[in-house]
């Protein structure tokens, strides 16, 4: 799946994020949310287009306290009003990595999750496990056709 990514996105996360501020550089969106009862801000930087080594694709970048993740070849989003977070979603082979940024200025990183995860049955699965698969859930209306025939 790809996605354009336009200004009225960039608004729409900034406001779920409770964003203090929002900007538009030359070549991508920064976004920065602060949490100040906890101590915690991060910036989000999303990159719609960018040379990714000999191909192009959408950079999502989080810097927050002493972490930097990175989510390469982001194929969608999901915003999630009642979670208050945005999930970036990566496809590659049957495998998914989701960028999870919170309101609360708290994000998660799950990579190379198995594609058919997210479709199980979570009871089953142990609790380190399950998380990622629940977290990555939102976004299955959001993946392509292509994966969802060939994992389930």
């Amino acid at each position: 799946m790809s996605t354009t990514f336009t200004q009225e996105n960039a608004d729409a996360i900034a406001r779920i994020l409770g964003a203090e501020k929002i900007s538009k550089l030359q070549d991508h969106y920064r976004i920065k949310v602060i949490n100040s009862e906890e101590k915690r801000s991060l910036v989000l930087e999303i990159f719609p287009e960018t040379t990714l080594g000999a191909t192009r694709g959408m950079l999502v970048v989080v810097y927050a306290g002493n972490a930097h993740l990175q989510l390469h070849n982001c194929s969608g989003f999901v915003i999630s009003e009642e979670l208050g977070e945005v999930t970036f979603v990566s496809e590659t082979s049957g495998k998914l990595s989701g960028l999870v940024v919170e309101a609360g200025a708290a994000c998660s990183l799950y990579a190379s999750i198995n594609r058919e995860l997210i479709s199980s049955d979570f009871t089953q699965l142990g609790v380190e496990v399950m998380l990622s698969g629940v977290a990555l859930s939102l976004a299955e209306e959001i993946l392509s056709p292509e994966s969802k025939k060939k994992t389930g």
